[in-house]
């Protein structure tokens, strides 16, 4: 029997993210929520845990919007248990995902070392070396 492409706890970690997004967007009425984007979704093998990434749209706010989430999680979770076929609907974890904000730091990083380069001239390996020895023809 050839190995499936996508386990269940991926299939169902999808189906979470998918319905927990929109759980979030029309059913939570806490205004400290803010502007939250789920990012990723990984459940246990057993189905018992799942650990929800969110991305904050205001980085100051992410405390925040994290103890939200997680005082709306009962809330969630009786509702994804509505609109899920499972017998048991996992225990939610909010976990903040900075990656986001990683990478517009490394971003402005880059700006910023090019803008000290002076010209702004990405220089590559053979610019660094020079020009190559005339006399080698």
């Amino acid at each position: 029997m050839p190995p499936r492409d996508f386990n269940r706890s991926e299939r169902v970690a999808g189906q979470i993210r998918r319905d927990l997004a929109k759980l979030i967007q029309q059913e939570v009425k806490d205004p400290e929520v803010g502007f939250v984007s789920l990012s990723d979704v990984e459940v246990t093998r057993d189905l018992s845990h799942a650990k929800v990434f969110i991305t904050v749209f205001d980085p100051e706010k992410a405390k925040d919007s994290l103890k939200a989430l997680q005082r709306a999680a009962v809330f969630l979770r009786v509702r994804l248990g509505k609109e899920l076929r499972l017998r048991h609907v996992p225990e939610l974890h909010f976990v903040h995902d900075d990656s986001v904000e990683q990478g517009s730091h490394i971003d402005d990083l880059i700006s910023k070392a090019l803008k000290a380069d002076g010209d702004g001239f990405e220089r590559t390996l053979a610019d660094a070396e020079g020009p190559e020895d005339p006399e080698k023809d």
